[in-house]
């Protein structure tokens, strides 16, 4: 029912021993990362470190900013003139970001923002291991405003994944955050490193008609207007006030309720393309656990003991995060007993499955938001109960 997550694929490409973060790296280079501005925060500094060192190496632009504001403006500024162009940050610095993650996607400009959850709020837990910012994540900027959010479970999606958001963002011309945490960031696993040849890579649609012509919010078929690079001649005003097809402000409501119409569709009408997700073992069971990240890896294991003990328990792993699978969790409503939404916060996804649910089954929350990883043996627990 629900669409799988895909990588680069299975190629002859290096086996590797990689920290999540470092995988990141991996796969922005692999997606043709040109352009990285950003400050350092725990725990995704590594990104920052490596990206600094490889870069340069490739032509590429590496920026320490003053802060994260300016950060955000930097990749703004270079996706405009044509980079792929990304950052990464964390708790507080996440937050910052958000007035200008507003901006790129009003004004539809493409961009990787890579957000390693830690324990929040305010400075909080700056090493420990959190998902706090599950709906900040969809609703940190204000108004209505289009965004695609990847949760990456392993080290190795942590590669592939990275490839996918900066893919999304060039297809979709919008921002794309990569909502790794704490845990995922700083393990390790065994990667295969794909040869570059083998990646599938999207590049954003660019103009085709003369520079006299162009409309960089144009009202197109697909709902997702070309975008033209500054500096190569193609002259065109960006703001963050409400515009029309030319980039120019106005207050006009048809323009205005035009304009959210479309960048509403251009996400919505693209949905089984954009929503990724991993089902395990749901077509006969009683209870469905949903989990992102390294909660879902507690829950993948909290699944297997139950079934070994007669109870039959399946996972639903949004890959997606947002938008989130509504239709892969509406499908399985009616034929189970009950939802297990398995969160490292007070209760935040758990809010969106009562929601899509509408009372065809229990919807119950399993939280631990102390700083650690829930365990395979306290999710069991509560399973074990509720038989």
């Amino acid at each position: 029912m629900g669409k799988k997550a895909k990588g680069a694929g299975k190629t002859n490409g290096d086996v590797r021993l990689l920290q999540g973060n470092e995988a990141c790296v991996h796969g922005a280079l692999l997606a043709g990362v040109s352009f990285f501005a950003g400050y350092p925060i725990t725990p995704s500094t590594e990104i920052a470190e490596l990206l600094a060192r490889e870069l340069p190496k490739r032509g590429g632009v590496f920026v320490q900013m003053e802060e994260e504001i300016a950060s955000m403006g930097a990749v703004i500024g270079a996706s405009l003139a044509g980079a792929k162009a990304m950052t990464a940050t964390s708790g507080p610095g996440f937050s910052l970001k958000q007035e200008n993650l507003g901006f790129a996607s009003f004004a539809e400009i493409p961009c990787v923002v890579v957000n390693v959850m830690r324990g929040g709020p305010s400075t909080g837990l700056p090493t420990s291991v959190s998902q706090g910012d599950i709906m900040q994540a969809r609703w940190g900027a204000h108004g209505d405003h289009p965004i695609i959010v990847l949760a990456p479970w392993s080290v190795e999606e942590m590669l592939t994944v990275t490839i996918t958001a900066f893919n999304f963002s060039e297809k979709y011309r919008t921002p794309v955050i990569l909502l790794s945490d704490a845990v995922i960031g700083h393990m390790r696993e065994k990667v295969r490193v794909p040869r570059k040849s083998d990646v599938k890579l999207v590049e954003r649609k660019r103009p085709t008609v003369p520079a006299h012509a162009y409309q960089p919010y144009d009202m197109t078929a697909d709902h997702i207007p070309a975008l033209a690079d500054f500096g190569a001649g193609y002259r065109y005003h960006v703001t963050g006030l409400a515009h029309d097809q030319w980039g120019f402000p106005t207050m006009n409501p048809d323009e205005v309720k035009s304009l959210l119409t479309r960048l509403r569709d251009k996400i919505e009408t693209n949905r089984p393309s954009i929503c990724l997700s991993e089902e395990y073992l749901c077509d006969d069971a009683d209870h469905i656990l949903v989990a992102i990240g390294s909660a879902a890896r507690s829950c993948k294991a909290a699944v297997d003991i139950t079934r070994a003990r007669g109870i039959k328990v399946g996972l639903i792993r949004p890959v997606t995060l947002w938008p989130f699978p509504r239709r892969l969790i509406a499908h399985y409503a009616p034929a189970v007993k009950r939802f297990l939404v398995v969160e490292l916060n007070l209760g935040q996804m758990v809010l969106e499955v009562e929601r899509i649910v509408g009372g065809k089954a229990a919807v119950e929350p399993i939280n631990r938001y102390d700083g650690e990883l829930i365990t395979p043996d306290e999710i069991v627990e509560y399973l074990v109960e509720k038989e």
